[in-house]
């Protein structure tokens, strides 16, 4: 097997591994393939292959960290959450304290924290809305934005 046709079969792959995970990491990854595969059809050597593959994919990859890190807010939370204003039930709390709740959302109960503090704790059944997620927990308030 031509070499030039490795990297194109292990660029789709890395291309069709990142369908699944949603990073933009493999892409470039994948990209790096292609890259080596264009160097190995205009016939360079392995390790020029290999080197200028690798260069591309650190790039990338390095492109795609400050690309999600200048993407976030101050906060850390995801400024693209697809979620944020959906609302949700409160269930019950989990420790009312911490301000850490259980509730409602697409059929499922979540652990939630309410971001800002409310003028009266909320009681269960009372509507709150999302405003983003730290880890497991979504984070929530009494009023939409």
């Amino acid at each position: 097997m031509e070499l030039w046709l490795f990297w194109i079969i292990v660029g789709f792959a890395l291309v069709i591994a990142e369908l699944v995970t949603g990073t933009f990491y493999l892409l470039v990854l994948g990209l790096a393939a292609f890259v080596a595969a264009v160097i190995a059809w205009l016939g360079g050597n392995m390790l020029v292959q290999s080197v200028i593959g690798g260069v591309v994919g650190i790039a990338g990859a390095w492109f795609v960290h400050h690309w999600h890190g200048a993407h976030r807010d101050t906060k850390g939370r995801d400024n693209n959450f697809l979620d944020r204003g959906q609302p949700v039930v409160l269930d019950g709390w989990s420790n009312e304290n911490a301000g850490i709740a259980r509730v409602k959302y697409r059929g499922a109960l979540w652990d939630a924290r309410i971001v800002a503090e409310p003028t009266a704790r909320p009681v269960p059944g009372t509507t709150l809305y999302i405003e983003g997620q730290e880890g497991p927990l979504l984070l929530v308030r009494q009023q939409p934005q």
